[in-house]
């Protein structure tokens, strides 16, 4: 999601060399031959290649970053991410600065992005998200999620 303040001006610059970084990352021909793991990227850029089974919509729950910015990239299957603004809403587990992570209970209201293979969605820290959703059946899910440092 791109945020917006003072009519067109971007809150964040996704000009910026970390987001090429982590653009550039995804060029990779290999991507889905990677290694489930950590990569570091240059510009405190990291990926996180993922493979698991798609959950319930139930099963998940919403979440958010601080530090970094999560670009979410379906490099196989088909999957639903929840998206929603952390304005108003409750903190059912409180930020843990080391896993760059915290937990909202769920909203009355959400948007429901679908990603099909090659899909990607930008979320950044105000961006309430619930990944690894089941689209219209589980399946197998590979996914690369680029951390990507926020400019304060």
């Amino acid at each position: 999601m791109i945020s917006f303040r003072n009519g067109l001006e971007y809150k964040y610059d996704m000009t910026a060399p970390e987001f090429r970084t982590a653009f550039e990352f995804l060029k990779r021909k290999d991507l889905a031959d990677l290694p489930v793991g950590w990569i570091e990227l240059e510009n405190g850029v990291r990926a996180s290649v993922q493979r698991y089974t798609s959950f319930g919509w139930d099963e998940n729950k919403f979440e958010a970053h601080e530090k970094y910015f999560d670009i979410q990239y379906v490099v196989k299957g088909r999957e639903v991410c929840g998206v929603c603004s952390r304005d108003g809403l409750k903190v059912a587990v409180p930020y843990d600065a080391d896993g760059d992570i915290m937990f909202f209970e769920e909203p009355e209201h959400c948007s429901k992005v679908y990603l099909n293979e090659g899909d990607f969605i930008v979320l950044a820290p105000e961006d309430v998200h619930k990944p690894r959703c089941m689209a219209d059946e589980s399946m197998p899910i590979s996914k690369i999620v680029l951390k990507v440092p926020v400019r304060r």
